[in-house]
């Protein structure tokens, strides 16, 4: 009944109206959690409560686009950072984390250790989603800084910068995808372009960004996601190879899936074969990180003479710390997805897409409006694309210039992500940083992120 609710419901309420209620649901989250210290968790969902009502959302349906747009977050989150938080505590415990760390410290040195993790992170992005590839990374990311004592920033945010910069601009990325497709982008060009940009955006936006921020906002690293154990009483850590196997393992089984896809998409592979559908689930982003769990903890924890009781209690730990981190994550899906229902994104954009500025200005501007107003990146693009790509179709644009507004429009989706985008509350939370602090470092990133982004997109649209 609820669903029916509100299929039928239409928003009576203008731009403005809803522009207000946004703005204003968004000060009051800030003002409760930075002012008067209350939780995050709770405080997120009495704002999405109100904005709910507030917007006019049928009474009847309001519980249900809440519960739904919270557990659609959660399905997509809970996994990925159960079972990589799970591979990084066996990873940590284990000593390999600490000696990957040493590894990357000798052989880059202690001033290059972030530009190293940076550009580890940024080939780790190709094939991985960004929450699952920043979990993956944390247990080196937490070594090396504990190692070197330097501020925690200093080497989680090029990392982070370089997942965020490969999951909103280059293929096989869902966002990246769907907006090639819908623009009629060739794909080859946009994975192209894509990677070639990649570089210097993140050199930009994420590792000086990094590095003038941890200047700024200089905490160490207390107690990481994985624990606080001594790294030097642990006997017999396994080998540098033997960890970066490991990390490599959902890499390479996620790329397998990517490979499978263009096989598809290129005829030389029947999809509804059943050796293709076995392998494609193989490399589906949870179950690859499930395997890597299972391997992990054969080869870091019963093969190097770990009892049962004594390994479940080890994986079990990585659970306590993590739990905080979904259910906030969750509640930010929660409070996009409400913005999302109430139409504020459609009705900001439809207004914005007939200004008469250029399309690939149009295309940034609409993805930016959708991107503060609902929260995710990839709606934001998708949403965007889909709004520009009759303007496209019809225009007369080269095949070069199609690529630089399909990255454009990427670029406005990733603008100064903030409290209604699940993503601000992962960052914050695995880095151990209040709102306040994740505002000034994370958003001001990603918006940083767009606009270098924009402009070298531009770049390509006037050459070309």
């Amino acid at each position: 009944m609820e669903v029916s609710l509100m299929d039928g419901w239409t928003q009576t309420l203008s731009a403005g109206p809803l522009l207000g209620i946004a703005a204003a649901a968004i000060a009051l989250l800030l003002v409760l959690i930075i002012r008067f210290h209350l939780h995050a968790f709770p405080t997120l969902v009495l704002v999405s409560l109100l904005t709910a009502f507030a917007t006019g959302i049928p009474a009847g349906a309001i519980v249900d686009t809440m519960t739904d747009s919270f557990a659609g977050t959660l399905g997509s989150v809970a996994l990925l950072v159960g079972f990589g938080a799970m591979l990084g505590k066996l990873v940590e415990h284990s000593g390999g984390a600490q000696v990957l760390a040493e590894r990357m410290v000798s052989l880059f040195g202690e001033s290059r250790a972030p530009f190293a993790l940076g550009i580890a992170s940024l080939i780790m992005g190709f094939p991985i989603f960004f929450d699952a590839g920043l979990i993956v990374m944390l247990p080196i990311i937490f070594a090396v800084a504990k190692r070197l004592g330097g501020p925690v920033l200093l080497y989680a945010l090029p990392a982070a910068a370089a997942f965020s910069v490969m999951h909103v601009f280059v293929p096989p990325h869902p966002g990246p995808v769907t907006a090639t497709e819908l623009y009629g982008a060739n794909l080859g060009l946009v994975l192209l372009v894509g990677i070639l940009i990649a570089f210097p955006m993140w050199y930009l936006s994420g590792y000086l960004w990094g590095r003038f921020a941890a200047s700024r906002f200089d905490f160490k690293l207390e107690v990481s996601l994985f624990g606080g154990q001594d790294n030097d009483t642990i006997e017999n850590p396994p080998s540098v190879g033997t960890v970066i196997a490991l990390l490599l393992l959902p890499l390479a089984l996620i790329f397998l899936n990517t490979g499978l896809d263009f096989a598809r998409a290129a005829g030389v592979a029947d999809s509804d074969a059943t050796w293709f559908q076995f392998l494609s689930s193989l490399g589906e982003t949870p179950i690859a990180l499930l395997i890597s769990v299972l391997v992990a903890i054969y080869v870091l924890g019963s093969r190097r003479g770990e009892g049962g009781s004594a390994l479940e209690k080890i994986v079990d730990s990585s659970l306590g710390p993590i739990c905080s981190v979904i259910l906030i994550t969750g509640a930010g899906g929660m409070f996009g997805g409400v913005l999302q229902a109430s139409g504020i994104g459609d009705a900001l954009s439809d207004s914005m897409s007939n200004l008469g500025m250029p399309v690939i200005v149009a295309a940034y501007l609409v993805a930016v409006v959708m991107r503060l107003a609902q929260g995710s990146a990839t709606v934001a693009l998708v949403t965007a694309a889909g709004l520009m790509a009759p303007a496209v179709a019809s225009g007369d644009f080269s095949a070069m210039q199609v690529v630089a507004i399909t990255l454009a429009t990427a670029a406005g989706s990733v603008f100064a992500g903030h409290v209604n985008d699940s993503g601000f509350w992962l960052v914050g939370r695995l880095l151990g940083m209040d709102v306040k602090t994740t505002l000034m470092t994370w958003t001001v990133q990603q918006a940083l992120e767009s606009m270098v982004g924009f402009l070298l997109a531009g770049v390509v649209y006037l050459l070309f």
